[in-house]
C-alpha cells in the first residue's frame, strides 16, 4: 500500500473505532417527541416597569428552574431562545395544565398594612394613597390597603405543614432574610399599635394582586416592638396542594416579568415508540436495498461501498450522541434519509472512474480510481456544501424539531464524505491492488461501463435540438402547480396560522361526523374534525385553553369510550405569524444563498439556470400538496429545504461536467457540450436517485403517519429535482448563453501524465466506452 492509502486507512480504523465505543457507551438524547412530555415555548412581555430583555428573561429562567425542579419532573430542560423566549421540554408530562399553571404564575408576592374603612369619598383618596387594592371586613365593608412594605424577594425559604395543634390546617410558613426580617418586624410593630380587632392591625399578604391571607397581630405584641422571629405562618383554608402550590410560587420567587405561553406540545410516549420502531424499520429495510442496489451495478466496489455506508450510519451516529443533539422525529427521519444521500459521492466517484477507465483502458485500475477519486471531487464539494447551507437555514431559521432535523442533516452530511472520501477510497485501493480484482472486469465493477452508459452510447440522443420544448413543458407543470394553489389553497398547519391541534384515540371506534356533533353540542362548533390515521381522531380549534381542551376531550369520551391524548400543538397568533414570516425568509435566503454561491463557482448564467429549477421545484412542491390537500407545516418547510439542496446538488453535477468539457472544447457549441454533459452524468443520477428513492420508498411505506407527508414532500421533490436539474436548468442557461458574450471558461492546467504505453487520448467530448 501506499502512504496515502495507509493513513487513510489507520484515520479510518479510529474514527471507526472510537464511534463503536461511543455507540456501546452512550445513550441518544431523545427529543419529546420520540420519548413523550410536553414543550412549552414561554414568550416574556413588557410590564409596567419592566422591559422584556435578555438580562430579565434569564432571571424568568432562573425563577422557572426552581419551580419546576421543585414539581419534580425527571430531567427537565430549560433553555433562552432569542431575547425574550424560554424553551421548556418536560419528559413524561401528559397533562400540561398543572405545569403551565404553576410555571405561567407571576407570584408576586407583598406585604401590605390595611387601613381602615371610612366614607366612600374616604376610600377612593386611600386608594390613591395605596395601590388600589382592597380588602373586605367581617362587615362587608371594604378596607384600603397601602403600598407594599416587603416582597416576595425578602423571603428566604418557605413550606408547606398541617397545623394540627393551632387548628389551621394547611398553613405555609416563611422564613424572611436578615434585612427583609427587619422590614417585617416593623411593619408587624406598626400593626400592634392599633387595638386588638381592629381592622388595622391586620397585615395583608397579597400574591399576584389577590389578597390571600390577612393575619392579626397576636394581643401580646407591643407598639413598636413587632414580631423578632423573621418568619411568619400564611393561613387561610389551604387544601394540601394549594399549601403545596403557593410555598412552591413563593420559594421559587417572583417572575421578573409576565410571560404568555405562545406554543405547547405534547406528544404520548406511545407515538414517539412507534415513530422509532417505524422509522429503523424503514432504516434497516432501506439501506439494505441501497446496498444491494449499489452491489449489483458495481459489483465488489459497490459492495466496498455499502460497508463504508454502514460505517457511516455507525459515525453520523456517534457523532450525534457525543455532540448532545436532541434526536426528534424530523431528526430522526434526516438522519435515515442522510443514508440514502451518502451513497451520492461514492456513485460519482465510481462514475467517473468508469469514464477514465473507458477512455484508456491499458490503464491500471489503481490509476482509475485515482483519477475517478480527483475529478470527482469538484462536484463532491460543491453539492455537499449545498446541501450544508440548506441545513444551516433550517438550523437558524427553523424552530423545535426543524432545528434538530438540520443539525442532524449537516453532521449527516460531513460523515458522508469522510465515508466516501476516506473509508471507501481505502478500501477500494487496497482492493484494485489485487491482480484477482484487476483482471476479472465482471468483479470490479469499474472496468465495464455499465447498461446506462452503454444505452446512451448507442442511442446518442440530443436532447437540446429544441430546447424551449422543455421549457414550455416546465411552464405547463408550473401552471398546474399555482391552478392547485389558487382553486384549492394552501393548507397551512398551525404551525403557521396559529390554534390548536390535539389528536385522540378512542377505545370505541368513532366516526368523524359523530365526533363533530358531539364536539358542537358541547359548545365547540369551530372545531374541524379529520381522521389522523388507525382510527385516531384529529381536533384542530383556534384559540382553546388547556381546560377547554379538557372538556373536549371528555365530550369525544362520551361517544368513543377512554380517550387518550396522542398528540397536543398549541401555537399562539403571534408565533404563528412570526413562524410563516421566517418561512418566507427562509425560502428567500436559500434563493440568494445559492444563486450567490453558484455565482462564485460557476458562471452567472449557470447560477440563474440553477435558481431557476430551484424555484420550478418548490412551486411544484407546494402546487402538489395543494391539490392532495396535505398540511403545510414546519416538517414540510424541512422537506422544502431539503428538496432545494437536492435539486441544486444535480444541477452543480451537471454543470461542473458543462464546464470541464466546454474549457476543452472551447469552439464546439454550448448545445453540443451541454448535450454530451448531460448524457455523461445521467448514470450517477439515476443511481444516487434510486438509493434516496429506495429510503423514501421506506419511510412514506413504513414510517406511519408521522413521517408519511414528510417522505411524501420528498419523494415528489425529488423525482422533480431530478427532472429539472436537466431538463430545466440546462435549457434555461443554453438560452441565456445565447444573449450572453461571455468567453467559454478556461481550461484548467492538467498534471502532466504518461502515455501508458502510447495509448492516445480521446476527443473530450467522445461518450465514453465502446461495445
Amino acid at each position: 500500500m501506499t502512504r496515502a492509502t495507509t493513513v487513510r486507512a489507520v484515520l479510518a480504523a479510529a474514527v471507526l473505532l472510537v464511534s463503536v465505543l461511543i455507540t456501546l457507551t452512550m445513550s441518544p438524547r431523545l427529543g419529546l417527541d420520540l420519548q413523550g412530555g410536553t414543550r412549552l415555548v414561554l414568550q416574556a412581555k413588557d410590564s409596567a416597569t419592566t422591559k422584556a430583555d435578555r438580562e430579565s428573561t434569564d432571571r424568568t429562567l432562573e425563577v422557572l428552574r426552581q419551580r419546576i425542579d421543585s414539581l419534580g419532573v425527571a430531567e427537565p430542560t430549560l433553555t433562552r431562545s432569542g431575547e425574550d423566549r424560554i424553551i421548556v421540554e418536560l419528559p413524561d408530562v401528559q397533562d400540561p395544565r398543572k405545569a403551565a399553571e404553576v410555571i405561567g404564575r407571576t407570584a408576586q408576592l407583598s406585604f401590605h398594612a390595611v387601613q381602615g374603612p371610612g366614607t366612600e369619598q374616604e376610600k377612593e383618596k386611600e386608594k390613591g394613597k395605596g395601590t388600589g387594592l382592597t380588602l373586605p371586613d367581617e362587615e362587608g365593608r371594604l378596607l384600603a390597603l397601602g403600598p407594599a412594605r416587603l416582597t416576595g424577594a425578602g423571603v428566604k425559604d418557605a413550606g408547606a405543614s398541617f397545623d394540627a395543634q393551632q387548628g389551621a390546617g394547611w398553613t405555609v410558613a416563611l422564613d424572611f432574610h436578615k434585612g427583609a426580617g427587619r422590614d417585617w418586624t416593623r411593619l408587624t410593630g406598626e400593626a400592634a399599635c392599633h387595638p386588638a380587632q381592629d381592622d388595622r392591625r391586620r397585615v395583608a399578604i397579597v400574591l399576584d394582586d389577590q389578597v390571600i391571607s390577612s393575619p392579626q397581630v397576636d394581643p401580646s405584641i407591643g407598639c413598636n416592638v413587632g414580631l423578632p422571629s423573621g418568619s411568619t405562618q400564611i393561613t387561610g383554608s389551604f387544601g394540601a396542594d394549594e399549601a403545596r402550590d403557593l410555598a412552591l410560587l413563593i420559594k421559587g420567587g417572583a417572575l421578573p416579568v409576565p410571560i404568555e405561553i405562545v406554543e405547547q406540545r405534547t406528544v404520548g410516549p406511545t407515538l414517539g415508540a412507534a415513530a422509532i420502531d417505524a422509522s429503523a424499520r424503514a432504516a434497516l429495510i432501506g439501506a439494505a436495498a441501497t446496498a444491494l442496489f449499489i452491489a449489483f451495478v458495481y459489483r465488489l466496489f459497490g459492495a466496498l461501498a455499502a460497508v463504508a455506508l454502514a460505517a457511516y450510519a455507525v459515525i453520523s451516529y456517534a457523532a450525534l450522541v457525543a455532540l448532545g443533539v436532541t434526536l426528534t422525529l424530523p431528526g430522526l427521519a434526516g438522519f435515515v434519509l442522510a443514508i440514502g444521500m451518502a451513497v451520492d459521492a461514492n456513485v460519482l466517484v465510481f462514475e467517473r472512474a468508469r469514464e477514465e477507465y473507458a477512455e484508456r483502458p491499458g490503464r491500471s485500475l489503481g490509476s482509475a480510481m485515482a483519477a475517478g477519486f480527483r475529478g470527482a471531487w469538484s462536484a463532491v464539494a460543491d453539492s455537499n456544501v449545498t446541501t450544508l447551507i440548506a441545513a444551516g437555514l433550517l438550523f437558524f431559521l427553523g424552530s423545535g424539531p426543524v432545528k434538530g432535523f438540520g443539525v442532524t442533516l449537516a453532521i449527516g452530511v460531513l460523515a458522508s464524505m469522510f465515508s466516501a472520501l476516506v473509508i471507501a477510497r481505502a478500501l477500494t485501493e487496497i482492493a484494485s491492488r489485487s491482480r484477482f480484482v484487476s483482471d476479472y472486469r465482471g468483479v470490479n465493477g469499474i472496468a465495464r461501463p455499465g447498461r446506462v452508459r452503454t444505452w446512451l452510447t448507442r442511442r446518442d440522443p440530443q436532447l437540446f435540438r429544441s430546447s424551449r420544448r422543455w421549457l414550455l413543458i416546465s411552464t405547463a407543470l408550473i401552471a398546474v402547480a399555482v391552478l392547485g394553489i389558487v382553486v384549492r389553497g394552501v393548507n397551512l398547519g398551525v404551525e403557521f396560522t396559529g390554534g390548536r391541534l390535539v389528536e385522540y384515540s378512542t377505545s370505541r371506534p368513532v366516526d368523524v361526523e359523530t365526533a363533530r356533533t358531539a364536539l358542537a353540542g358541547a359548545g365547540f362548533d369551530d372545531a374541524e374534525v379529520t381522521t389522523a390515521g388507525a382510527g385516531d381522531l384529529s381536533v384542530r380549534t383556534g384559540d382553546l385553553s388547556n381546560d377547554e381542551e379538557h372538556a373536549l376531550r371528555a365530550a369525544l369520551a362520551e361517544e368513543g369510550g377512554h380517550t387518550t391524548k396522542v398528540r397536543d400543538e398549541l401555537i399562539g397568533p403571534s408565533l404563528g405569524d412570526e413562524l410563516r414570516r421566517n418561512a418566507l425568509i427562509a425560502l428567500a435566503i436559500a434563493i440568494l444563498v445559492q444563486l450567490g454561491y453558484l455565482a462564485v463557482r460557476f458562471r452567472w448564467t449557470f447560477a440563474l439556470a440553477s435558481v431557476a429549477a430551484l424555484v420550478h421545484d418548490v412551486i411544484i412542491l407546494v402546487g402538489a400538496f395543494a391539490w392532495l390537500g396535505r398540511t403545510v407545516d414546519g416538517i414540510f418547510l424541512a422537506a422544502l429545504l431539503t428538496v432545494i439542496g437536492y435539486s441544486v446538488n444535480d444541477s452543480v453535477v451537471v454543470f461542473d461536467r458543462v464546464r470541464e468539457l466546454w474549457a476543452k472544447a472551447r469552439r464546439v457549441p454550448v448545445v453540443t457540450v451541454a448535450n454530451r454533459a448531460v448524457l455523461q452524468t445521467v448514470p450517477r443520477t439515476v443511481n444516487t436517485g434510486m438509493g434516496a428513492l429506495f429510503i423514501l420508498a421506506a419511510l412514506a411505506v413504513l414510517g406511519g403517519d408521522s413521517l408519511a407527508d414528510f417522505a411524501l414532500a420528498l419523494l415528489i421533490g425529488i423525482c422533480v429535482g431530478t427532472y429539472s436539474s436537466v431538463l430545466t436548468a440546462v435549457p434555461v442557461a443554453l438560452v441565456l448563453e445565447k444573449s450572453s458574450k461571455a468567453p467559454p471558461p478556461a481550461r484548467k492546467r492538467a498534471p502532466r501524465r504518461t502515455s501508458g504505453g502510447g495509448a492516445k487520448r480521446r476527443d473530450p467530448l467522445d461518450n465514453g466506452a465502446r461495445v
